[in-house]
């Protein structure tokens, strides 16, 4: 039985000559969960927020339980039991969990008043039903990005939504926290919800999804059973090659190890410190225990310093560090001897810091400044109006970032050409170090594979990088070294060996790091 059905559904964007969605129909079916690939921008978001009312289609029809329906709006699409857990979180951080889960349906005592004792009931009610690991009174700012999704979660299940889009839900997950969703994505649709999941994984395709339907340039080039396919053929159809044979295996993918090729030094070529962390504690006013607990390491020209661990465990405090975002309590950051840990964000830049942000949207762009003033703005004061837009041209056509217009705002962007955007500002002003976060949250494999072969050429040209990612696959095809994050300290410091052995060992650092409470422990202890 189809719960919804769209039929030739068509959207351009105004000042844009192309089709977003192109004559698309696809039907989903009551319990079934089904899977929308394809690179980024090739329309599969804009198709969503049609269904979600965020956007209108130009032309096409929209049935319900077999009724024609109009979605006008978020409000609609939500009294039609049509939820979406963003890419991007839609929580306050200020809220608590319950606060958070209860919003836009908050439970009210005498007609007026907010009702807190009941919504931390109902909210306790969704989280213990589904075995979610969250606590209704803590607050979300305190949380990982894995429970925060578990909140996004929860807060669509209290609207009782029956159709459920989950949008790059596993980016930034550990495979622990991934399995974990997996499990409730599995158990929704056994009790009848439909998913919807919107992912460039295509091993998480193969393992979660009943079907995938393949977009590429706002069109619709197939649908498939997946128990009838293979990740070949749905590489193939998602690049646009039928003879696609190359193995989805980040090591196949990026050129790895410490005897890769040098490039001609263009960055640096000193055997010491660029960059180092001594004795490095952070705390939160009013909280016992430190973000980071004495963090010690040190990167040099020509080699990724990787850290890897579950969300939490530090990675997003050492990256709002490098970021100037928070400073040390106690200890130094140096930048060639240099003491630069109380600089500002600003000083920061000038100082030489290059910086590839895990949040695109608040901290990597001005979404609503023009792509034009994204890509010139480390330099904004050194440019006439026609040398900014020839130094805007040979970035775009460099990095293949595909816009609808110079003049256009940042927002118009695709996840992955906004990435590439980023990237492409951040390395024409790198000077000798350059701070990776999630660097391929999200991008398909193009995109993803561009960006990680930029990284390993920056590296072999010397520069000093820090890659700081979830995703333990790229941490293992990149990193010349892995620090292993655990509770703000680290859990260990490892060459990294390029076997499959090196995996089994973060792993246990990662997962049972209780055991390895010491900083600094080597494989070997």
């Amino acid at each position: 039985m189809n719960i919804i059905e769209l039929k030739n559904i068509n959207k351009t964007y105004p000042g844009s000559n192309k089709k977003a969605n192109n004559d698309i129909s696809l039907d989903l079916k009551k319990g079934e969960i089904l899977c929308i690939a394809g690179e980024n921008g090739a329309g599969k978001s804009t198709l969503m927020k049609i269904l979600c009312g965020l956007e209108k289609p130009d032309t096409g029809e929209i049935i319900i339980d077999g009724k024609k329906t109009e979605i006008n709006s978020p409000v609609s699409a939500k009294k039609l039991g049509i939820g979406m857990v963003h890419q991007h979180f839609m929580l306050f951080p200020e809220f608590t969990v319950a606060e958070n889960i209860a919003f836009g349906t908050e439970p009210r005592k005498m007609y007026f008043f907010y009702d807190s004792n009941r919504a931390k009931a109902e909210s306790e009610k969704i989280i213990s039903g589904h075995n979610f690991r969250i606590n209704s009174d803590q607050k979300v700012k305190d949380l990982t990005i894995g429970q925060m999704q578990q909140v996004e979660i929860c807060r669509i299940l209290n609207r009782n939504a029956q159709i459920i889009i989950l949008d790059e839900p596993t980016s930034v997950l550990s495979e622990y926290e991934t399995n974990s969703l997996f499990g409730t994505i599995r158990k929704l649709a056994d009790n009848g919800k439909s998913i919807v999941l919107i992912t460039h994984k295509i091993n998480e395709i193969k393992k979660i999804c009943d079907r995938v339907a393949v977009m590429r340039r706002g069109e619709l080039v197939g649908v498939r059973e997946t128990d009838k396919t293979d990740e070949y053929e749905i590489a193939g159809m998602i690049m646009g090659d039928n003879n696609f044979k190359q193995s989805v295996d980040y090591k196949a993918i990026s050129p790895s190890g410490r005897n890769a090729a040098k490039l001609p030094a263009q960055y640096g070529e000193s055997s010491g410190a660029v960059i180092e962390f001594k004795n490095v504690t952070v705390r939160r006013r009013g909280q016992k225990n430190p973000l980071l607990d004495k963090v010690s390491f040190s990167v040099s020209c020509g080699e990724i310093l990787g850290f890897a661990g579950v969300g939490g465990n530090g990675l997003g405090v050492i990256e709002a560090v490098f970021g100037g975002f928070l400073h040390p309590a106690e200890g130094s950051v140096f930048h060639n001897g240099k003491d630069i840990s109380a600089l500002s964000i600003r000083a920061l830049r000038k100082e030489g810091l290059a910086y590839v942000p895990a949040d695109r949207i608040r901290v990597g762009s001005a979404i609503e400044a023009t792509i034009e003033e994204n890509l010139i703005i480390n330099f904004r004061n050194d440019f006439r109006k026609k040398t900014m837009e020839e130094f805007s041209s040979k970035l775009t056509e460099k990095y293949n970032i595909q816009t609808p217009g110079m003049e256009e705002k940042a927002a118009f962007l695709s996840g992955g050409n906004l990435q590439k955007l980023i990237l492409a500002r951040e390395i024409s002003c790198l000077k000798d170090y350059i701070v990776f976060s999630e660097p391929t949250w999200g991008l398909d494999i193009a995109s993803g594979n561009f960006i990680m072969r930029e990284i390993t050429e920056l590296r072999n040209k010397g520069a000093a990088v820090i890659l700081i990612s979830t995703n333990l696959d790229e941490i293992l095809a990149l990193s010349n070294r892995i620090i292993v994050m655990y509770r703000g300290r680290i859990a260990a410091n490892l060459e990294n060996t390029f076997d499959e052995t090196i995996k089994e060992q973060i792993g246990n650092y990662m997962h049972l790091a209780t055991k390895y409470p010491a900083q600094g422990l080597k494989a070997s202890e």
